[in-house]
This record gives structure tokens, sequence and C-alpha cells, in this order.
């Protein structure tokens, strides 16, 4: 097992590679860019322009840029340097520290291959850069979201588990009966709301928007957190992620049940079932001790893509509609700005958190049942 598990985490740095270059080429064709959007933003905002500037008067054109008239292009290449698209490349003669305004200096493009590389090396580091539009590190502004995605994945994720594994187990063994038709319309009606609509119909009802105000609207703690008791946070915070999570779980719920009772449907038609049944063992000790082990295994594997779907799936909406801070938001206002830094970055560490929660898969798959062996079946 441990030459298998050396294998798979080996494989994630070519997987991660791969993940990086189709992404980092697909931007390549993206319209727009990072200084195509400062520059939309400073010709947006008047005197914005001359406070960078100096109060510079008749600006020369440049024409790398549509839409870049009245910006100076010693402006435009001190952008193209910062953001690593051209470094400054200086002649023997020239002392001192590289600078664009020396004659011994100049501007030298940086090729998209060559630029790849480089945010390959410094990503082996988790040097992510800074960010172009929030001058803060990549990897701070992804430690400083991530609890907030980590609240709605971990907690939606255990519920919907706790709920979902005993009831689809219930569904099953009382197939056909009114109880599985009445909480299979249930689910199918759960499952067919979109979690972002459920998001709205909570904030409705629960949250002051036309009936009770029961919950907070926004945020993961109240502005008094600091002041409260242990038991008051907890209380605290508690109650702030009712709803987004409530919101959250519904259609990975339903996705789990139904997988779960067409499983143990499947293991308890078979023969070693029955043999169970006849040597006069318990129903009990039939399914949690026999089927159990064996209905499970297609469960823990849909556990990875689950656990990412819910982490980060539907994360950009509830994050926005509850006005909580968290990785999916990030990422959607990486992607409109053309932040590169945090879009990369945080592709970065959702991909091999993916692969990661691929091989925990895999262990948790030999714990439930130790007959299955990968390092045979690689073998």
């Amino acid at each position: 097992m441990a030459a298998y598990i050396l294998r798979r985490l080996l494989l994630i740095i070519p997987t991660l590679i791969g993940i990086m270059l189709v992404n980092f080429t697909l931007t390549q064709f993206v319209p727009g860019g990072p200084i195509e959007q400062i520059i939309a933003r400073v010709q947006g905002e008047g005197d914005a322009l001359r406070n960078i500037t100096g109060g510079a008067g008749e600006a020369p054109q440049n024409t790398e840029y549509a839409g870049a008239r009245g910006i100076p292009p010693e402006l435009l290449d001190q952008l193209e340097v910062q953001m690593g698209f051209a470094r400054i490349a200086c002649t023997a003669a020239h002392q001192g520290e590289p600078d664009l305004k020396s004659p011994d200096c100049a501007k030298e493009k940086i090729g998209a291959a060559e630029r790849f590389l480089i945010m390959l090396g410094n990503y082996v580091r988790f040097d992510f850069g800074i960010s172009f539009f929030r001058s803060i590190s990549v990897i701070d502004l992804v430690l400083e979201k991530m609890p907030v995605s980590i609240t709605l994945g971990l907690w939606s994720t255990l519920i919907a588990y706790l709920i979902s594994i005993p009831l689809g187990i219930r569904k099953a063994v009382r197939n056909g009966t009114p109880f599985d038709t009445w909480t299979s319309g249930a689910i199918i009606v759960g499952y067919a709301i979109p979690a972002f609509l459920f998001a709205v119909l909570l904030m409705v009802l629960f949250a002051g928007g036309s009936y009770w105000q029961i919950f907070p609207l926004r945020g993961l703690t109240s502005d008094n957190w600091a002041d409260l008791s242990l038991w008051g946070k907890v209380k605290d915070y508690l109650w702030h992620i009712a709803l987004p999570v409530t919101a959250t779980t519904i259609s990975s719920f339903a996705t789990l049940t139904l997988l779960t009772k067409n499983s143990f449907l499947d293991e308890i038609n078979k023969q070693y079932v029955m043999t169970a049944r006849a040597k006069g063992l318990t129903e009990g000790r039939v399914l949690y001790g026999h089927v159990f082990r064996n209905a499970m295994l297609i469960v823990i594997a849909g556990f990875p893509s689950m656990f990412l779907g819910v982490f980060f799936g539907s994360s950009i909406l509830i994050e926005t509609i509850f006005s909580l801070d968290g990785l999916g938001r990030l990422g959607f206002e990486a992607a409109v700005q053309r932040d590169y830094p945090v879009i990369f970055g945080t592709l970065y560490v959702f991909g091999l958190l993916g692969l990661l929660v691929g091989i925990l898969s895999d262990l948790m798959y030999v714990l439930v049942d130790p007959r299955i062996d990968f390092e045979r079946r690689a073998g």
C-alpha cells in the first residue's frame, strides 16, 4: 500500500502541471487582461490619472493597448514589469539597480512559455506572488478566506452524511412502503431546488426578508465576537452558519440519500445476505455486519466529488447571497478582474486539495474493506 500511495503522490506533479498548463493557455486567448483592467479603472476615475502622473500635461500615445489614450507609456511599462509580463534589461555599463528611466536600461518582453515556467518554479515553493489589485500575497489571501469555505464544506458534508446514510438505509429496508414514497418525494423536491434559490427562500423566511428575523443576514460572527464568552462564541458561530450551511447541504443531502438507498438495495438481494439470514442472524447484524461494509464502498467513492462540490461548487452564490467572504467569491472576483496571481494560486490550491482528497478516498476504501488491495491491482 505504501508503494501505491507513493505512486499516487508522484502522479500529483504531472497532473497539476497539466491543469495549470491548460488554464494558463486559455487565459492567453481571453480578451482583456490586468493591464487593460487598470487602464479602464484609471480612465474611469477622472483625476486619478493626474494623481499618478504628477499632473503631467498631454501624454504620448501607446499603440500596444487599445483604449490607453492619455496614459504615459512609462506607466504602462512599469505595470508590465510589475505584473511579470516584462523585465528590465540593462547594458553592462549600467550602475546600480535596474531602472527604466536609465538610458542604459530598457523593457524586455517575457514570452508566455517563460512566464509559465517561472510560475511553476515559484509554485513549487508555494510562492503564489502578490495580488495585482489587493496588494497582499496570494497565500495570505487564501488563508484569510479559507475559514469561510471550510465552514460551508465541512459542516455541509458532515450533516449530509449523518442524515443521508441512516435515511438511505431506512429507505432501502422499507422499499416500496409509504415511508419510502413520501421521503423520496421530499428528496426529489429538495434536489430540484437550486442551492442559491433555496438560500434566497431561507433569507426571506428567517432572516428578516418578509417574515421572521431569527438568523443574521451576513457574516460568520457578530461585531461583539471578541467580547463573548467561549460558549457565547460557539452559539454565535452556529447562529450565523445555520442558513448558509442548510442551503449548501440540500442538494448533496438528496444525492447521497438516494445513492445510499440504491447501494443497499443492490447488496440486500445478493446471495450472501440470504445465507446470513438463513443462519439466524438478526436483521441489524445482517445490515450493519455484512451489507454495510459492501454497500458503503460506492458511497465512499463519491466522497471526493461531493466534498469538493460542496466546498467549491455552490460556494460562490451562497457566499455572495449571505455576504460571506470566502474562496468561491475570491475566485470569481479574481476572474472578473483578470487578477492572474489569485486565479492561478487558488486553482493550484483547489487542484492539489482535490488530488489529495482522491488519495484519502482510496485509504478509506481499504479502511472499510481490508480485502481491497490497490497495490496488487496496480501490479
